[in-house]
């Protein structure tokens, strides 16, 4: 592998594509096991100097010009209140832009690096409402409305990012952001959110609103309200996260995600997180620490501990782990990348409990008046819970199931030729993956074999083995088709993709169906719910966008993370609930 080249697999591209799926799946994912995705070691440089270069510095830059301090004296301003409100907008602007997390070639984006503003700034693109229900919000394409809200939406925080602070009333002497700033973007994210769930969910307005509604509302009551606020949000997140992540999911991402760290280049400690490589690639018991006690510790642990501390100890020993939590986060380049979230978070750590230690007077019992601890706590777990018991009903985002490994996801599977019908997107600034591949000087063939070999970080994860399970039960020619992911399909046609399989779901589908105007048979597309926490089955459906839904089903989680990742076996089995086509897919378990 060259520094600037991606490590290509040891295939002949021809023979290689030439295989049946299922022999395609056991090359790929045994590869997995030592190369991960296989990027260039370059990108491994891009994304820290990014993160550095163009998040941390030019946030720290502004908030402090703007705030009347000295960057480059650390001491005065790493504690200072507006300094951690200014450092959360600036991150939600860039990612309103599509340039911090889900970002680059570790998101499928690789020429251009980004979609997010060249998308989202442009009339007659594709626009997903959240709701069908609500009024003004028809269409599948955004007008100038859209585009207008979207830039008066960045400049409110810009306005917000770069305008001096001040006293607030019944505040402690620290300057904050002038909390009647931080209105216009809480109204226009909203009017966002209702046309338009793609800019809404990238901005991660899950995490931002919430904060800016407490930048907005509790220093009025007093500082150490707005403090106090602030840590219980940072612990709702960790231990919502660390929730979801109890289940039967969670432990098949530790092994991908270690396999794919260039942190660790002994593949010795990469094998280590599989039972017996080559022969089993089920999580082994190391997997198992990491996930069911790292995990817990890390995410569940560590942050009510950091919430009810008075102890100083104590409070910096956990601050230490969380701030070490994320770091491991940051090395393993996760593939959607949310660097930018988590160095974010490790500085807030540091500020919220460090900074104002609840033995200090910022604890849980400071709140005034008292009550605001439980709304904030309703507040913030409403969405949590509904999206575990209904995750149709909510995204990932919100029900705080980043990286648990439990997620809607899509699969399509394109006849020869059928793909570059996608061409038909005129406002579409993203080509199809292997034209971007091409784009960036990788020959077609490598170009092909480059994406096949992507698919095998699905397969390594359990709701993988559903979807290829289903698309090699129900999908007879597949063989001869050119299978993408879901994700790719979301970044090339909405110009953003972060994991959530809601973003690519039957109203993409159908909106991208309204443009392009697939032939029946020319795609076919599997995709799966995430499993709620009511039942160990996911849901899925088998669409064809000329033709619509053919057939609804389960498949049980067990069978998903008991089975090998290429399928040896075969296919799992499927539970067809509901059929078009009877004959084609017959009702029951097969």
């Amino acid at each position: 592998m060259g520094f600037t080249t991606p490590d290509l697999p040891e295939v002949d591209p021809e023979q290689y594509m030439a295989l049946p799926l299922k022999e395609r799946l056991a090359i790929s994912t045994h590869r997995w096991v030592d190369h991960g995705f296989g990027t260039a070691k370059i990108m491994f440089i891009i994304y820290p100097a990014k993160l550095v270069l163009f998040y941390a510095l030019p946030g720290i830059v502004i908030a402090t010009l703007t705030s009347g301090l000295r960057f480059w004296e650390v001491g005065s301003w790493w504690d200072q209140p507006i300094m951690y409100q200014k450092l959360v907008i600036w991150t939600m602007f860039l990612e309103t832009l599509n340039l911090a997390g889900a970002w680059g070639p570790l998101t499928n984006k690789f020429k251009p690096w980004t979609g997010g503003f060249r998308f989202w700034a442009r009339t007659g693109t594709i626009r997903l409402r959240p709701w069908t229900w609500v009024p003004g919000t028809a269409g599948t394409t955004r007008t100038p409305l859209d585009v207008g809200v979207y830039f008066l939406f960045l400049i409110s925080l810009v306005v917000a990012l770069v305008m001096p602070g001040g006293e607030v009333e019944d505040s402690a002497p620290y300057d904050l952001i002038d909390p009647k700033l931080l209105i216009a973007p809480l109204v226009l994210i909203c009017l966002i959110g209702l046309r338009d769930k793609v800019v809404f969910l990238a901005s991660r307005a899950e995490q931002y609103v919430p904060a800016l509604l407490i930048f907005a509302l509790l220093p009025y009551a007093s500082f150490a309200t707005m403090i106090v606020g602030g840590k219980l949000l940072i612990v709702v997140v960790w231990v919502g996260a660390g929730l979801s992540k109890v289940g039967l999911h969670f432990i098949n991402v530790i092994p991908v995600m270690v396999s794919n760290s260039p942190m660790l280049p002994w593949k010795s400690l990469k094998r280590a997180n599989y039972r017996n490589n080559p022969d089993d690639l089920l999580p082994s018991g190391l997997a198992r620490f990491m996930s069911d006690v790292l995990g817990a510790i890390g995410e569940i642990v560590v942050p009510i501990i950091l919430l009810f501390s008075v102890n100083r100890t104590l409070t910096i020993v956990g601050v230490v782990f969380m701030v070490c939590y994320h770091l491991f986060i940051i090395s393993t380049f996760p593939l959607a990348v949310p660097l930018e979230w988590n160095l974010l978070f490790i500085y807030i750590s540091i500020i919220l409990f460090a900074g104002f230690p609840a033995g200090d007077g910022y604890s849980v019992v400071d709140m005034n008046p008292p009550w605001l601890v439980l709304v904030i706590f309703a507040l913030m777990a409403f969405f949590p819970i509904l999206g575990n018991f209904r995750p149709d009903k909510v995204s990932f985002l919100p029900s705080l199931r980043q990286y648990a490994g439990n997620w809607a996801v899509g699969l399509w599977a394109f006849k020869p030729g059928a793909e570059e019908k996608i061409n038909r997107l005129t406002k579409r600034p993203i080509a199809p993956i292997i034209d971007q591949l091409e784009g960036i000087g990788i020959p077609r063939e490598w170009a092909e074999v480059m994406s096949d070999f992507g698919l095998a970080w699905r397969a390594m994860h359990s709701q993988g083995r559903g979807v290829y399970s289903t698309m090699l039960r129900f999908v007879p020619d597949i063989d001869q088709r050119r299978l993408r992911e879901g994700e790719v399909m979301a970044g090339i046609c909405i110009g953003f993709n972060f994991g959530d399989g809601h973003l690519h779901d039957e109203n993409m589908i159908a909106a991208v169906q309204e443009q392009v105007q697939f032939d029946p048979g020319d795609v076919m597309i599997v995709w799966a719910e995430s499993q709620p926490i009511t039942r160990f089955e996911q849901d899925f459906k088998i669409i064809d966008p000329a033709v619509g839904v053919l057939a609804k089903g389960r498949w049980s989680v067990r069978d998903c993370v008991t089975t090998q990742p290429w399928l040896p076996d075969g296919p799992i089995p499927l539970n067809i609930t509901w059929t078009s086509d009877p004959q084609r897919f017959p009702l029951g378990v097969s």
